[in-house]
């Protein structure tokens, strides 16, 4: 079983691990700063580019589960993100397809990280057509303290990150290429946002992550 964090609007190699293989995600997690749960990858017209949502500083992040991280609603977070996608993807062949599904997370105010990235993940999953879904932990899974189970966990709550220091080797996710925004300027640039292969490619979408996949390391 992979263990997964609860990421914001998580790339393609996340979604392959959600649609292609037993997954836990553990909610109870501590939070960590500049990582994908609070930030995503799409292209724009500079090139790959990242957005982040504002959460409030606490005390002491590295003590502070992802259940209870919230929002900071005053930078105006929302606006900013839905206006870079909608400039990023507008002519996309499928953004009219997909929009109105996931326009109402950037109008609604949220508290918690938590029920925003839930939100859209299960509203990812539904567009993909996947019939596997994720389980949700009860409590901070620590692999030191799992002495039956640990062996049954695949850990990727690190090794999924935008920093190169702590990615590691996935010998489990090719990614495949497919037609991007402003393919014409740049290169194709893989492991984005989901939502990127969403607006791009549409109902081909889950056949892509699916061969992005491999059963066998």
């Amino acid at each position: 079983m992979n263990l997964l964090y609860l990421a914001y609007l998580g790339n393609v190699q996340y979604y392959s691990k959600l649609c292609c293989s037993e997954c836990s995600i553990d909610i109870y997690e501590n939070y960590v700063k500049q990582s994908y749960r609070n930030r995503c990858e799409i292209m724009t017209a500079g090139g790959r580019t990242a957005l982040t949502v504002n959460v409030v500083k606490p005390g002491n992040f590295s003590r502070t589960p992802l259940r209870d991280v919230r929002i900071d609603n005053s930078k105006r977070w929302q606006h900013i993100h839905w206006q870079a996608i909608v400039s990023s993807y507008a002519n996309s062949p499928y953004f009219d397809y997909y929009a109105h599904l996931f326009e109402p997370f950037y109008r609604k105010e949220y508290v918690y990280l938590y029920d925003l990235n839930r939100g859209l993940m299960e509203t990812v999953i539904g567009i993909l057509g996947s019939t596997r879904r994720p389980v949700f932990s009860d409590r901070y899974i620590d692999l030191r303290m799992e002495t039956g189970d640990a062996g049954k966990y695949t850990d990727y709550r690190s090794a999924i990150s935008p920093k190169a220091r702590l990615k590691r080797e996935d010998t489990r996710f090719v990614p495949e290429p497919y037609w991007q925004v402003f393919s014409d300027r740049f290169p194709f640039e893989e492991n984005l946002s989901v939502i990127d292969l969403l607006f791009c490619e549409g109902p081909a979408a889950g056949d892509i992550i699916r061969r992005s996949y491999r059963d066998v390391p």
